[in-house]
């Protein structure tokens, strides 16, 4: 039912963890619990050696059973008690005279690594620290661990909203999406989903699309042309999709966010002509570059080109052009063959068959749309990003069930919901 080669279009939604919302004394705190909980399952004559009623009594209840001071000087005092405690117990477990197999307790394991993320020790490794972000630093989102519960399960932010899980990437076919926006073809089978992953939230989309292009190539479903939103594609992402699985990558490229182009200045990059046989630049004001480097940036290939002082210097435009302090003008380029695939990737999205085609795209939003009102995927139900990339595939099935028994019986697929009032509507019209 999906015919190649044909169109697929892919996005991504969020998914909230089946675990709390924690602040940072909260998740220590209860890291810390579950720890103590798991060995008294466990090992329950280890630890009664090595815990008094001091400590039963303080992490015997739930964190969300405690009771937070608003003081920020008694938080600060009850996170570093979090911490001493953390560490005895650590030391414990990491006794010569204590059993191996509590070191491979799962919770003691977390408990490990949120310590490390979270806590440092004082000079002469006396004292504990609970971390600052100014001071100590904390690791960044995409390794941090925000729950004992799953440690697969990140912080992200995108379009201003927040979320502490997952995200979920859906592709699915578009050949029985007309141009004009009309109805579907009845004989031809419906939209299908041909691939879902999940990752857990601070995942950048850009970082997914050469994978769900090798997952798609894996089962022989890859599209002719795949339609993404604007934080999938790359340049280099963009000619490894034609080269690698000749596939035509269309999405928008992010235009130049450089200060010359948010202003429109005459001066910006794109004002510049680029000869890259002859290695040289040439501005608007009609001076030649006097220098072409290739460098490293960012662990990027790139082109520094810089333009002679004698020149610039005496330039009635170098302060419209330049603010540097060596008072010339420099261009970072990439190299030729990105430089040439961005800038005619940046000229073709702004003809009127390239936005034609691209409209087919926001159907997905409506995949997304039905697969949360018929299997609520925007909740995890479980922990841990296995489970829950098995949940969306059964949730991306679900899906294609669906469609596929609606098409099969001529049945009509509902666009909306219907509510109590639309139906009291009905009723009073009869």
């Amino acid at each position: 039912m999906v015919k190649a080669p044909g169109r697929q279009r892919t996005d991504a939604t969020h998914v909230v963890a089946a675990v709390r919302d924690l602040n940072r004394l909260e998740m220590v705190g209860e890291t810390l619990r579950a720890a103590l909980e798991a060995l008294a399952a466990a090992a329950p004559q280890w630890l009664a050696g090595r815990i008094d009623a001091e400590v039963i009594k303080r992490y015997g209840a739930r964190i969300d059973e405690w009771r937070l001071s608003n003081d920020q000087a008694k938080r600060q005092k009850l996170a570093v008690q979090v911490g001493r405690d953390g560490y005895r117990l650590l030391r414990a477990v990491a006794d010569r005279r204590a059993p191996e197999w509590l070191r491979e307790v799962p919770a003691v394991d977390v408990l490990r690594q949120v310590w490390i993320q979270q806590y440092t020790v004082g000079e002469s490794g006396r004292g504990v620290i609970w971390r600052d972000a100014d001071l100590h630093g904390l690791p960044p989102g995409r390794t941090r661990i925000i729950s004992p519960y799953d440690t697969d399960a990140r912080y992200s932010e995108k379009r201003g909203r927040s979320w502490e899980g997952y995200k979920v990437h859906f592709s699915e076919t578009c050949d029985n999406t007309p141009a004009d926006g009309g109805t579907t073809d009845p004989t031809q089978p419906p939209n299908l989903i041909t691939n879902v992953v999940t990752t857990h939230a601070a995942v950048a989309d850009s970082a997914m699309t050469m994978p769900i292009h090798d997952m798609l190539a894996d089962r022989d479903l890859l599209p002719a042309e795949h339609l993404m939103d604007a934080g999938y594609p790359s340049t280099a992402n963009l000619l490894a999709c034609r080269t690698e699985h000749q596939v035509r990558l269309i999405a928008p490229m992010r235009g130049d966010s450089s200060r010359h182009a948010r202003t429109n200045s005459p001066y910006a990059r794109s004002a510049f002509t680029i000869d890259f046989d002859q290695q040289r630049a040439t501005c608007p004001q009609g001076h030649h570059s006097a220098t072409w480097n290739p460098a490293r940036q960012d662990g990027q290939d790139v082109i520094v080109v810089s333009f002679p002082l004698s020149a610039c210097i005496i330039c009635p435009a170098r302060t419209e052009c330049t603010r540097s302090n060596q008072r010339r003008r420099q261009l970072t380029l990439r190299p030729r063959h990105l430089h040439e695939a961005l800038r005619d990737a940046r000229a073709e999205q702004q003809t009127d068959a390239w936005k034609q085609t691209y409209r087919a795209r926001a159907g997905i939003e409506g995949t997304i749309h039905q697969a949360t009102a018929a299997t609520g995927i925007h909740q995890a139900r479980y922990a841990g990003l296995g489970k829950v990339d098995l949940e969306h595939a059964f949730a991306a099935t679900a899906v294609n069930l669906i469609r596929l028994y609606a098409w099969w019986t001529g049945t009509p697929m509902q666009r909306t919901r219907t509510t109590h009032l639309s139906r009291l509507d009905l009723t009073l019209a009869a």
